[in-house]
């Protein structure tokens, strides 16, 4: 199959960990690279952020990014894009005319706008999947008036949505979101993300702690993830008595040159019980991190809210337990009592108390850690392909001889 990846502001060659970049670039280049692993070819389409920028870039065999030019070639917040939609979709028409997809799988909101857009332009359009990775509902019930979407989300993504072909939803409470904004159950897949088994393992060098314990927080730093309930957690412990420290890896928004959050938690890590016990280590490339996790007793992932979130799958490709909020896809990929334990979001004294029982129970920790290397098995790459590749052929086979249900989609990004 030729395969069209649509990921507008999450280029698969992007450095992970700032505040636009993270378990998306991650999805879409795992998952593009194994589609053509599996004999695929497979094109990213994706805006171009920086001028000197080449055209196309190879990825991995079998796969290429294509930079479209659509709005300023330079970084620009995700929620301010889009007014580039229409260039985006105009782009990888102009493409298409050329190099006719079989499928194309829009990643976020917005790329299935263009997607759909660009679609509705072809004489013979291929029928569109859409990944959402985050629902525009479940962020404003979270953040409210925090919520930096533009108010169009609230009718285009949904319309994305009912008018794809089908959706992949990456987590059972996304499916269940889904419906209620109208998606037909019939359209829906649930694939989950997947992890590098290959590259995340429990052998291996490890960091070098400074401390008895290490609890471990991996991911962008915005407010919603949740890192400043961490901080609180570890600093109470070691106040406690508990030889334990914190070592946070990941950035926020660089725009202006400041890190606002990095350095919101950066106040909040001064003003705890045991300032000296958290480290903040900013963006780190991804080749460091299995080192990084196989040093930690236990992994952190605090959020309000999380679509579905990568970094517990690598700590537990790792072996090691992971303390998550019950939300979203962690309540999927940690298993409560078998490969972590499970804390309500917003909780300080709850993620406390569930990092003391494990860092003082090493025979549960290694129990969790062996039992979370075997659940990772079901999220390597290889199988979340294939059942991608699944869901594509489904899609084809359903739309086949039918009117495309994209030409609905014209003019949407306007």
């Amino acid at each position: 199959m030729r395969i069209a990846m649509v990921s507008e502001h999450a280029s698969p060659l992007a450095a992970l960990g700032g505040v636009d970049a993270g378990g998306q670039n991650v999805h879409v280049a795992a998952l593009s690279t194994e589609l053509a692993r599996r004999g695929h070819e497979v094109r990213v389409y994706t805006r171009r952020d920086d001028p000197d920028a080449p055209e196309r870039v190879p990825l991995a065999t079998g796969v290429e990014v294509v930079h479209v030019t659509a709005g300023p070639a330079r970084h620009v917040p995700k929620d301010d894009m889009l007014p580039a939609m229409p260039a985006l979709a105009a782009g990888m028409a102009a493409d298409w005319s050329g190099w006719e997809p079989d499928i194309v799988h829009s990643h976020f909101w917005m790329s299935g706008v263009a997607a759909l857009d660009a679609v509705s332009t072809l004489a013979a359009p291929p029928p569109v999947v859409h990944t959402f990775h985050a629902l525009g509902v479940v962020k404003r019930r979270h953040q409210g008036a925090a919520d930096t979407s533009p108010a169009e989300r609230e009718w285009l993504e949904p319309d994305v949505g009912r008018r794809a072909a089908g959706v992949i939803a990456t987590c059972s409470d996304e499916a269940f979101e889904l419906k209620k904004l109208g998606v037909p159950s019939r359209n829906i897949t649930v694939i989950p993300c997947g992890v590098d088994l290959a590259h995340f393992t429990p052998q291996g060098p490890r960091d070098e702690r400074t401390r008895r314990h290490r609890v471990l927080s991996v991911g962008r730093l915005v407010p919603r993830k949740g890192v400043g309930t961490a901080i609180e957690a570890v600093a109470a412990l070691a106040d406690e008595g508990l030889d334990v420290e914190l070592v946070i890896v990941g950035g926020g928004d660089t725009s202006d040159g400041r890190d606002p959050e990095l350095e919101r938690l950066a106040e909040i890590a001064r003003h705890s019980a045991a300032p000296d016990r958290i480290e903040l280590r900013g963006q780190l490339p991804q080749a460091v991190l299995p080192e990084l996790y196989r040093s930690a007793d236990v992994v952190v992932c605090a959020p309000w809210y999380e679509p579905f979130g990568i970094v517990p799958l690598e700590a537990m490709a790792c072996g090691v337990p992971v303390v998550a909020s019950s939300v979203g896809g962690l309540i999927d990929s940690v298993v409560d009592g078998v490969t972590g334990r499970h804390v309500p979001p917003r909780d300080a004294t709850a993620v406390a108390e569930a990092i003391r029982t494990l860092l003082l129970d090493e025979p549960t920790r290694r129990q969790y850690g062996a039992n979370g290397r075997r659940r990772a098995a079901r999220y390597a790459w290889s199988r979340i392909a294939a059942d991608s590749e699944r869901s594509y052929r489904a899609t084809i086979a359903a739309v086949s001889g039918a009117p495309s249900m994209n030409r609905r989609a014209k003019g949407v990004a306007r």
